[in-house]
């Protein structure tokens, strides 16, 4: 006589074994959602703090100011004012960012728009970008130095 061998599961197993799965993904998912957010403001504190360092930087390789407007608050300009006077002309180009695309549910704030000089200084000011998680701030200081805070 051959003894027979389990061939599966048992509906009594299965469903055991997907309660106690459901039961550690309700556990889990507040912490990644928060865990989410945190990364998001991050990542975007980089960007803005990137795309700063990358206007200075500019400013004093083109020798011409460089501004950085903050449109609203979840987009801002980076212009490259050629003739130094603060508003866009003909021939001047802009990036425009919209923090919106990569790390929905931030938002930025300021103090002053930034201006680079082309001897490497800048106009002083605060950005402040926010979510759900918290929020991160970005100072420039008047030697052209950008420094999360």
């Amino acid at each position: 006589m051959r003894r027979r061998l389990p061939q599966g599961f048992t509906l009594v197993e299965i469903i055991v074994v997907l309660a106690l799965g459901a039961l550690l993904a309700l556990i889990a998912v507040p912490n990644v959602v928060s865990l989410l957010s945190r990364y998001r403001l991050s990542g975007a504190t980089r960007q803005v703090m990137g795309d700063l360092m990358w206007a200075r930087m500019q400013a004093v390789t083109q020798k011409n100011e460089f501004k950085v407007v903050i449109l609203d608050e979840y987009r801002y300009r980076i212009l490259d004012d050629d003739d130094n006077d603060g508003t866009t002309g003909p021939g001047e180009r802009i990036w425009v960012t919209d923090l919106r695309k990569n790390y929905p549910g931030v938002v930025i704030g300021h103090t002053a728009d930034p201006v680079f000089f082309p001897g490497g200084s800048a106009a002083m000011g605060t950005i402040t970008l926010a979510n759900q998680s918290g929020s991160k701030k970005l100072k420039i200081h008047i030697t052209g130095r950008v420094k999360s805070v």
